[in-house]
């Protein structure tokens, strides 16, 4: 039985060509392919033994029973995702820890969430007052005359030290650096320099308002939080010295 003209025409696609053949890609050695295999498994390890420890940290809030359930399965997921060192997970992890404990205490306190870029002003478990946040990027100045500051990203779990309202802040050195200009003597004294409402907890770190507009900062400082000037004046009056902020 003879072949149609269709068939025919359909089995020449499938003639392989006549010349050369392929050329193959060059196989890794053995040792590359272990060495890869080694690494893959260290790297999986490395995120097992990162998932227990979150576990074993939060094991006895788990154990308390009904205390913040979704807080604290929030924190796990959250924590669990995180690639950071030992004591950043350390910090956060405790901040997150102290503030599920909070759900249930009768007081207000501050919350910051880094990734939403959300302040929460809370009571118990009741948010009064949430507010957007802009966060200082972290930032080393050095000036020509060789000193040097270094702001670095905030995470744990403070108290208000400094309450400042309407308070004249001496712009220092590291900002005229910062912005690339040179350092006035005597530095000034500017009113509202760092913001209406300014809360110093670490370090000199705060949560401050809008900085005025003869200040030279001009937004977050680093390392710091802004947070509008309206939502801190409507939550001023509950926060004082020792009110707990919770950054993670």
């Amino acid at each position: 039985m003879r072949a149609s003209g269709l068939v025919r025409l359909r089995t020449q696609y499938l003639k392989l060509p006549v010349g050369e053949p392929r050329r193959k890609l060059p196989r890794p050695s053995v040792a590359f392919s272990l060495a890869l295999l080694a690494g893959g498994l260290i790297m999986a390890s490395a995120g097992a033994l990162h998932r227990r420890a979150i576990d074993r940290r939060l094991a006895g809030l788990l154990a308390a029973g009904d205390s913040a359930p979704f807080e604290v399965q929030r924190i796990r997921r959250d924590l669990a995702d995180l690639e950071v060192d030992e004591q950043e997970l350390s910090n956060a992890l405790d901040a997150r820890l102290k503030y599920a404990e909070s759900v249930n205490a009768r007081n207000f306190y501050i919350v910051i969430d880094t990734k939403a870029r959300r302040m929460d002003f809370k009571y118990a478990d009741r948010v009064v007052r949430s507010a957007p946040v802009e966060i200082g990027a972290p930032a080393t100045v050095t000036t020509k005359s060789g000193k040097r500051w270094v702001f670095v990203p905030v995470t744990g779990a403070f108290s208000v030290r400094e309450k400042l309202e309407n308070a004249n802040w001496t712009a220092p050195e590291w900002v005229y650096a910062l912005k690339g200009r040179p350092v006035p003597h005597p530095l000034p004294e500017i009113p509202d320099g760092l913001g209406r409402y300014v809360l110093v907890f670490a370090d000199g770190y705060a949560i401050h308002s809008q900085p005025a507009t003869a200040s030279p900062l001009a937004g977050p400082k680093p390392g710091s939080f802004q947070v509008p000037e309206a939502d801190l004046a409507a939550i001023w009056k509950r926060v004082g010295p020792e009110t707990r902020i919770y950054v993670f």
